[in-house]
């Protein structure tokens, strides 16, 4: 692809209000993924740009940005958060067919390949989906491949667009798919402690040093292009936090602290750990805890089944509504008399379709039961 057509498909990406968009990259070994192809489709015509190869791609990136524009892509999330970063861009009218697909009765996960043989009745070839993108030059079967990513990209979303104002169910999808044209791969240093496993069960002091010692593995991440995992892996770092030692030696007894951190390492890991150790102790707020207690287990599935009753007659993916981590807040609040949780089964479409039974079952104003043909039954209590 060359700049001239870089600018021509923007000019049709504009003239007719729609783009397919695809990328291919590496992630591994890597602080964050490389840019290595980005597919794009419009009006029966298929490009591959190769960002490799030093090109402008600021014409796309203003398409991109254009809320005139429907960007349609397939489990986009990661595509639009590299380009996000890489391009300088943002996005604002998102279209993702892996999403919009399980408004449409499919399942919330379906794979490209798999739907494109579901809805359109074809199959493509993945045999070069592993293969290296970062080496040049590229052969003929992974510029096929890339090709093929977008070339019924644009073909998928009108069938499914069209299911889905049979289903009036257009307007939901749209909405779930602005978190999609949200994402981001940016963490701030400072924040990436609390993805860390088990860190609720961290005493204050020790969350204070698991946060420096996060901040550090990732800014140091960031400085080397390197996993954060490469530098310090997440079951270390906690460990480090609990155990908080004060030299190489006491850093060698460390599970997952080999001698080569100890000896490129051992002084910034120590002096992370103390500049944790000197700063204010981190007390979780009462949303960050996990309140919920063995009573509630049942009280848990009960919602669930409501949930999943309401979605299998919308012809919806339960996994679009709710999971655990949505029903758990909603029943603790249920019990103790608290404010609504903020979360996404009582906001917005998801609280139109069942979010408001929900809370009328916690509160004992609906009953479950088993009706005919053994299906789910809600009545007012």
């Amino acid at each position: 692809m060359t700049q001239t057509e870089v600018e021509r498909f923007a000019d049709l990406a504009r003239e007719h209000g729609r783009l397919g968009l695809d990328t291919e990259f590496m992630p591994e070994g890597r602080y964050k993924p490389l840019l290595c192809l980005v597919q794009i489709a419009v009006a029966g015509e298929v490009a591959v740009l190769d960002p490799l190869d030093g090109l402008d791609p600021g014409p796309l990136a203003e398409v991109l940005a254009d809320p005139a524009i429907e960007i349609v892509l397939h489990a986009g999330r990661q595509d639009v958060a590299i380009l996000r970063r890489e391009w300088k861009t943002t996005f604002t009218h998102v279209f993702d067919t892996q999403v919009a697909a399980g408004f449409a009765g499919f399942s919330a996960q379906a794979g490209y390949n798999g739907l494109l043989h579901d809805v359109l009745r074809i199959r493509l070839p993945k045999t070069a989906s592993f293969t290296r993108w970062d080496a040049r030059p590229l052969t003929d079967e992974q510029l096929a491949y890339a090709r093929g990513d977008v070339e019924h990209l644009m073909a998928l979303a009108d069938d499914i667009q069209a299911r889905l104002v049979d289903r009036g169910r257009l307007d939901w999808a749209r909405e779930e798919c602005v978190a999609i044209a949200e994402a981001t791969d940016e963490r701030d240093p400072n924040e990436v402690w609390r993805r860390l496993p088990r860190v609720s069960g961290l005493d204050p002091r020790e969350r204070a040093v698991a946060r420096e010692l996060g901040a550090w593995r990732e800014r140091t991440a960031a400085r080397e292009d390197r996993p954060v995992g490469a530098i310090l892996r997440d079951p270390t770092v906690v460990e480090l936090a609990k155990r908080q030692p004060l030299g190489r030696r006491e850093l060698s007894q460390i599970r997952g602290i080999t001698p080569d951190v100890v000896r490129r390492r051992g002084e910034d890991v120590v002096e992370a750990i103390e500049r944790g150790k000197q700063a204010e102790p981190i007390r979780l707020e009462e949303g960050d805890r996990s309140p919920t207690e063995a009573v509630d287990g049942p009280t848990i599935a009960l919602a669930e089944s409501l949930v999943r009753t309401r979605a299998q007659e919308a012809g919806l993916a339960y996994e679009l509504i709710a999971a655990r981590a949505d029903l758990a807040p909603v029943v603790v609040a249920a019990r103790r008399g608290g404010e609504e949780p903020s979360v996404r089964t009582l906001q917005g479409w998801r609280r139109e379709l069942v979010g408001a039974e929900l809370l009328e079952l916690l509160a004992g104003r609906r009953r479950l039961g088993v009706g005919p043909g053994g299906r789910v039954s809600v009545s007012e209590d």
